[in-house]
């Protein structure tokens, strides 16, 4: 029985929902990530099994057809996804961000009639804020909504979409001129509707291609290039009444985001971990075992600690946003320590393989291509200790 990365105080059903996707995890992803992953082939068998059990509604209400399950649920099964592959857990990330920013701010219409097919994993959620000359620089997107009559024409281009092109429905910021006093308030969030595929997926909308990446492989990044589409007054995030707030739309939905990368950070050193410590039991150097040797046993201490530490600071920021309590330095926090432990763990466990590490045939080669994109997802370090150092001199204010 694994020892790390317990969770005190679950309730039966999740209790049964982790015992099955970790089986799904250990037999139907772990034993094909790796063969996959070097083909860069999207794991379509695997995501079959994900909506035979439910995991694309996990967190959709039951009243839309799904498990009504919370963000700590959530959370803990994208853990263990990420266990056995991130790009699998990425497949339903920025879904699981937009059903949540639907849900929470949708109109009825829109919860209606998007929420049930999203719980069935039929349509499939993207999440674009992010441009070719603005990552974390949100207030200078250029992208923007003109308004035609009763309804808007949008132009502009999108950067870094995950299930850009299998998508149905893209929750996707842009600037709106309002004429309000903040930068934050001109914009505004529109669900646009596309069909799945690359090239032109409805009128003005190009998904031009795969974005080739170091790792993150299996499953596709884009770019989005909007040429004169037009769409409703109806298309914007709930409603015409969400028109001007499109930002804090989507900062509600990073914060779930960020949770949600800490869990796939704790998933991949979990994993790390667990090479780690079987092969040093395994490999023999001057006659006997290297976890005999003090020098990796002392390695193998600090990683435990570090994926202790992470799996702890995750846990607790969802239960924040379970609780409805405001969680951005929690998530902040959780994000920064889980991402960079990510990387740490990863590495040592590579030293310890040794020149296998570097070797293909290993598993641990694909993690290490995997561990740096936790660092820049969802806000870079150095983000998140700007919300951490700004949440903090809010609470502490002299």
């Amino acid at each position: 029985m694994a020892r790390l990365a317990q969770t005190t105080g679950l309730t039966d059903i999740q209790t049964e929902i982790l015992s099955t996707v970790k089986s799904f995890v250990d037999k139907e992803i772990i034993p094909y990530a790796t063969d996959l992953e070097h083909k860069d082939e999207f794991p379509e068998a695997i995501v079959e099994g994900m909506k035979e059990m439910g995991l694309f509604g996990l967190m959709i209400s039951e009243e839309y057809g799904g498990l009504g399950e919370s963000l700590l649920t959530y959370a803990l099964v994208v853990e263990q996804i990420a266990r056995g592959w991130m790009s699998v857990s990425g497949v339903i990330n920025t879904h699981f961000i937009v059903a949540y920013m639907i849900a929470q701010h949708g109109t009825d219409e829109q919860k209606q009639r998007l929420l049930p097919k999203m719980a069935t994993g039929e349509i499939r959620g993207a999440f674009s804020m992010s441009e070719p000359e603005c990552g974390s620089d949100v207030a200078a997107i250029k992208s923007k909504a003109t308004p035609d009559g009763e309804f808007y024409i949008l132009n502009g281009q999108k950067m870094w979409l995950t299930n850009g092109a299998r998508a149905g429905v893209v929750a996707t910021l842009v600037r709106d001129d309002l004429g309000a006093e903040s930068v934050y308030k001109n914009m505004t969030t529109f669900l646009v509707e596309k069909e799945s595929g690359f090239g032109e997926t409805r009128p003005g909308l190009t998904i031009p291609g795969k974005i080739d990446k170091m790792g993150y492989k299996g499953v596709e990044t884009t770019e989005m290039v909007l040429d004169n589409v037009r769409v409703s007054e109806n298309d914007i995030l709930g409603g015409p009444e969400g028109r001007g707030k499109g930002f804090y739309q989507m900062m509600d939905g990073v914060e779930v985001g960020r949770v949600n990368v800490a869990a796939r950070a704790c998933g991949i050193s979990i994993r790390a971990f667990e090479l780690a410590i079987a092969y040093a039991q395994q490999r023999r150097t001057f006659g006997k075992a290297i976890v005999e040797h003090q020098a990796i046993a002392f390695k193998l201490a600090e990683m435990a600690t570090k994926v202790e530490a992470a799996h702890g600071m995750m846990v607790n920021a969802a239960r924040l946003k379970d609780s409805g309590k405001r969680n951005d330095v929690e998530a902040g926090m959780a994000k920064l320590i889980a991402s960079e432990y990510c990387a740490e763990v990863t590495q040592e466990s590579f030293r310890i393989h040794g020149g296998y590490g570097y070797s293909k045939e290993y598993e641990i080669e694909r993690l290490m291509r995997e561990a740096p994109f936790l660092l820049i997802g969802e806000g870079t370090s150095e983000i998140q200790k700007t919300i951490i150092s700004r949440g903090l001199l809010r609470d502490y204010k002299a």
